[in-house]
């Protein structure tokens, strides 16, 4: 049976863009109910300035108190210069992911600095990340398209991917369709160029929802080899810098459709409608998820 690594960002992703602010103890118990349905990648916290994104505060106390009883569980936190990689590493997180945003309007409006600038801090995140021991992810945003800039040509996310490569690879790359406007050809374009260009690194795949494309594009990239895909309990989400931003891929109904196409995650279904659930009442909103409206298939007694 294949195999795909399912990486839940519900904790970061999932909630950086919701208006109700959740409490450092609600965060913790949304870490654990994803734990505890069998994730074994969560991206939990986000080491950005406060201020910009009040959702992503306490980070520090949020890694403090996650359950460190499994070995085999890896919490990521989201970095974007030297600052939020030393907070990264003070907190103990296991894995860091830094951010290039593949388009100059973009890049400035998210993380204050030009691509050329955001690649060289990702590379410098890379460095030193591994010197102290972490794994280290580039997740290249808007690989599929900008809300300001338009279409983006996939020979310049291989040139992205080259430069990031020259600097000394991460250990992955990450491709993001950050506003969800992808198809499944992008997709196979984009696995290609990238894997020409950063051979034998691993391939995490980003979807959001927001045009119905998203699990298509997660199942496309689970047939060019993707070894991660990231989705979120409950399908809540965006980026609060994307104008008409919704949310990622649902965990959950991602898992339906791996599960019914023999892909294993050894993630339990229920437990993540069962999360899901919770995240909604916690957050005062409808899940857009559909798997636990319609439930699972076949139905059992």
């Amino acid at each position: 049976m294949a195999s795909v690594q399912l990486v839940e960002v519900g904790p970061r992703d999932g909630l950086q863009n919701e208006q109700k602010l959740l409490t450092v103890d609600e965060k913790v118990e949304l870490i654990n109910r994803a734990v505890e349905a069998g994730v074994r990648r969560i991206e939990a916290v986000s080491f950005v300035n406060p201020k910009r994104v009040p959702q992503m505060a306490g980070a520090e106390d949020v890694m403090a108190a996650v359950p460190r009883d499994r070995a085999d569980v890896s919490y990521i936190g989201l970095v974007l210069n030297r600052r939020g990689l030393d907070r990264a590493v003070e907190a103990g997180v296991d894995e860091v992911n830094a951010v290039v945003v593949s388009t100059e309007e973009f890049s400035r409006r998210n993380q204050g600095c030009s691509v050329a600038e955001g690649i060289s801090a990702a590379a410098d995140v890379v460095r030193d990340a591994r010197a102290a021991g972490l794994a280290t992810t580039v997740t290249i945003a808007t690989a599929f398209g900008c809300p300001f800039s338009g279409e983006v040509d996939p020979t310049w996310i291989g040139q992205i991917v080259s430069e990031l490569v020259d600097a000394g690879a991460p250990d992955e790359i990450a491709l993001a369709d950050t506003i969800g406007v992808g198809v499944p050809a992008q997709v196979r374009a984009l696995a290609r160029i990238t894997a020409e260009r950063a051979p034998g690194i691993p391939q995490r795949w980003h979807f959001h929802n927001t045009r119905n494309t998203g699990y298509a594009n997660a199942l496309t990239a689970l047939e060019t080899g993707a070894t991660a895909l990231d989705a979120s309990i409950g399908g809540f989400g965006g980026c609060p810098f994307a104008p008409a931003a919704t949310g990622n891929i649902a965990s959950e109904d991602l898992l339906y459709a791996l599960d019914r196409t023999d892909v294993s995650t050894g993630v339990d279904m229920t437990g993540l409608v069962t999360a899901a659930e919770w995240l909604g009442k916690t957050l005062d909103k409808a899940v857009p998820a559909l798997l636990g409206r319609a439930g699972g298939f076949p139905t059992r007694p």
